[in-house]
């Protein structure tokens, strides 16, 4: 799946922008298997891994909560984290009703996909995977939306400190 995606070790090695891997996170187990493939991968291609690990990003969404010190937050108790570079793992918060609706009730497009499952789940043809595919579809027009990205850029912009690097990828 990877490769088909153009995610390979060799393209990640001479890759100019850094790659986003997004994901509704509980616990931050997927990105962590993820992690494991990724960094085997490399060393199993003999491609530089001190090259691929700054080209790779994590973000997990995760839904909003208390901002205390005291929080839980899935990265700060991953091991593999503290190989990366600063900054290359990191949240964007929702609201928890949208997110427990995208991480526990909305109908899931495919099976769940692990190691060893040999090969790519099959996307479901079901009426209930048709109807998340169009949603999953609506989703992304919707997030493309040049009043969508407006509205996006006038809520983070009101943010302090507000995320400028993220707000110059919108305007694109």
């Amino acid at each position: 799946m990877l490769t088909q995606c153009g995610l390979t070790p060799f393209r990640l090695a001479r890759a100019g922008d850094p790659v986003s891997l997004v994901d509704v996170v509980s616990s931050g187990g997927t990105f962590e298997c993820l992690y494991t493939l990724l960094r085997d991968w490399v060393r199993e291609e003999r491609e530089p891994w001190d090259v691929v690990r700054r080209k790779i990003r994590f973000i997990g969404i995760v839904s909003r909560g208390s901002t205390s010190p005291k929080t839980h937050r899935w990265q700060q108790h991953a091991d593999w984290t503290s190989d990366l570079p600063a900054g290359a793992v990191s949240n964007v918060s929702m609201d928890p009703p949208l997110y427990r609706y995208l991480a526990d009730r909305q109908t899931k497009v495919t099976r769940t996909f692990g190691p060893g499952a040999g090969g790519p789940p099959p996307i479901r043809h079901d009426d209930d995977g048709r109807r998340a595919l169009a949603e999953a579809v609506a989703l992304v027009a919707y997030g493309r939306r040049p009043e969508t990205r407006a509205r996006l850029i006038r809520v983070l912009s009101a943010q302090k400190p507000y995320p400028k690097a993220w707000l110059s990828l919108l305007r694109r």
